[in-house]
């Protein structure tokens, strides 16, 4: 498991001491080019692979993520912008809606208000020749009504006569009595 630096330390000297004095291979001072040589070859290929290999799959990766994402935001900006129109669309459709509406109705209003002229005028003509024929009949009626009323007056004078005398009037005398009663 994990060794402590102490340990090392003693498991460093026990070894030195059993077989001989060697050290730990990375400070040994013999093994220091060697392990440089192979530093700089285990870099040079991993370098290698890194620039060759991994790094332009990663590259592709994230150069296809990019345009994925530049062609959904692309996307998204065309959906606003036809979401946009359409609203717009929608609202030029509504307040066209609303004036053809407006125009029909104020147009309707109109014309029942003409009809409702015409109707009226038509009307008050009507009214206005039976309340003619009415007056020249109510004049006929009044004529013929005082062309009695000198009749009437008679009889009803020769009825008070006989009541109070008991005795008849002569109906020319009577007759001559209205008439001079007239001129006067």
């Amino acid at each position: 498991m994990f060794i402590t630096a102490a340990k090392a330390a003693e498991t460093a000297n026990s070894a030195a001491s059993a077989g001989g004095g060697a050290s730990f291979p990375p400070f040994d001072p013999t093994t220091f080019a060697p392990t440089l040589v192979w530093l700089v070859i285990t870099f040079g290929l991993l370098y290698w692979l890194m620039s060759r290999i991994a790094l332009p799959r990663v590259g592709e990766i994230l150069d296809s993520r990019r345009s994925r994402i530049e062609g959904d935001l692309a996307t998204a900006s065309n959906a606003q912008k036809s979401a946009n129109d359409a609203a717009a669309a929608y609202e030029e459709t509504i307040a066209d809606a609303k004036a053809k509406a407006q125009a029909t109705a104020q147009q309707m209003r109109a014309q029942i208000s003409g009809e409702s002229d015409t109707r009226r005028k038509a009307l008050e003509e009507q009214l206005n020749g039976k309340i003619a024929a009415a007056e020249t009949q109510i004049e006929a009626m009044k004529a013929q009504a005082m062309s009695n009323v000198s009749t009437i007056a008679q009889e009803a004078a020769g009825d008070i006569v006989k009541h109070l005398t008991g005795i008849a009037p002569d109906a020319a005398a009577l007759a001559a009595a209205f008439s001079a009663g007239k001129a006067s």
